[in-house]
This record gives structure tokens, sequence and C-alpha cells, in this order.
């Protein structure tokens, strides 16, 4: 694929196919994506991933504790709620994914297990949990350094036909993750990416989010036209 084609058609994949990954693959993924820029070179991430029985146990307690009620023990700043166009925005994809999926406004149930599905990867074969050094954590440039090189490793799994979709819901509950992952008290644990082979089949998969136009986004100073 060209950049472009990779670019403009990557979509976050909610659905997988029961196939393992080869770890020569994820390791090929991830040293492309580690090209990603830092600031000052600091290359600030970690990543732990997980497949086969450490995963389904990071599944099982995300659920049963989001199940009990549990507080989510997430530990990066997540701020306040949404709210305006940035809220306008997460309704506008929800609707989306749930009308893909035919699941009724009313329908508390299905609603609630696609929520679940969050907590559970997607079902996905394999979860790549991004952290970083804890003395790094009073510093913004680490967290945008680790959405860089999140960004490159949903991209670079992309091109090599894998589907992926970076998410909080499967680090939520950060004591079962640091349990079963085995992530030493030294690294913050900031995000997860589900990776696997795509379900062609599955509805979701199809849903492309909308993007606000380069003239919402961008103002441009200093040029002749």
């Amino acid at each position: 694929m060209t950049y472009d084609e990779v670019v403009l058609g990557r979509r976050s994949i909610r659905g997988f196919l029961p196939k393992p990954v080869p770890r020569g693959l994820i390791e090929e993924i991830l040293a492309l994506a580690m090209r990603a820029p830092s600031s000052m070179n600091t290359q600030p991430w970690n990543f732990t991933i997980v497949s086969g029985a450490p995963l389904e146990a990071i599944r099982a307690g995300n659920s049963a504790r989001m199940l009990e009620g549990v507080p989510q023990s997430r530990e990066f700043r997540t701020g306040q709620p949404f709210a305006g166009i940035h809220r306008e925005r997460q309704i506008a994809v929800a609707k989306q994914l749930f009308a893909a999926m035919g699941i009724a406004r009313d329908d508390a149930g299905r609603r609630q297990d696609w929520v679940m599905r969050g907590f559970r990867q997607f079902g996905a074969p394999v979860c790549i949990i991004i952290t970083y050094d804890r003395t790094l954590a009073d510093s913004d440039d680490t967290a945008f350094d680790c959405g860089a090189v999140s960004n490159a490793i949903v991209n670079a799994a992309w091109s090599r036909g894998l589907g992926a979709v970076i998410n909080s819901q499967g680090i939520m509950q950060s004591p079962v993750v640091r349990e079963h992952a085995r992530i030493p008290d030294h690294q913050v644990i900031l995000k997860a990416i589900a990776l696997g082979w795509p379900d062609e089949q599955f509805p979701a998969n199809a849903v492309v989010s909308e993007r606000k136009p380069v003239a919402e986004a961008a103002t441009f100073l200093g040029f002749a036209d």
C-alpha cells in the first residue's frame, strides 16, 4: 500500500478472527512504528504484548470488576467529561457503530454487551499495552510521544493486513492488568491496542468515522493565496 492508502483506508477494528498473530510480525510492526518522532529523542514508550492465557485472564478480571461496580483505576489523567462539539462527535460515532450493529437505543442489554466488548479487548488475539517510565509522569510531552507511536503502530499493522483499535477500556482496571501482564511499578499504564486479523463479516468494522474538514481545523497566515 502507499502511505495515502494506509491512512485513508485504515479503520478502527472491533471484531477479529480467531487466528493467531505471529510474534515476528508484531516485532516487525513495532520496529517500524518506533521510528515515530519523540521529544528530544526520549523514546519514552514501552510495550507489553499479551496473548493467550494472560490476555484471557485480563479479559476476565476486567469484566468481573466492571460488572461488580469496582471503580475504574486508569493511571492517566482523563479530565472532565466531553462537552460541546467534542461530545457531539463522541455521540456521532457511537450512533454509527450502534446502527451498523443493529443495536436499538432502548436495547439496554445489547448496549451493555457492546460496552463490555471493550473491557474484553474486542476479542482480539493480541493486546499491546503501552507504558512509560514513572519518572516522566509530569511531562505532557511523554503522552504526546506515546500517542505518536500508537498511531504509527495501527498504521503499520494496517499496511500488513492487521486491524487494531486504540482503547482505554482494556486498561481501566489497572491492578488486573499489572498482575497478569507483569507490569512493574515503575511503569505507568497509558493505553491498550487490540490487534488481530479483521473479521470482514463484523458490521462495525465497516464504520468509517467522520473527520472535520481542514478548513475547520487549520488557520493559515502569511500565504499569498
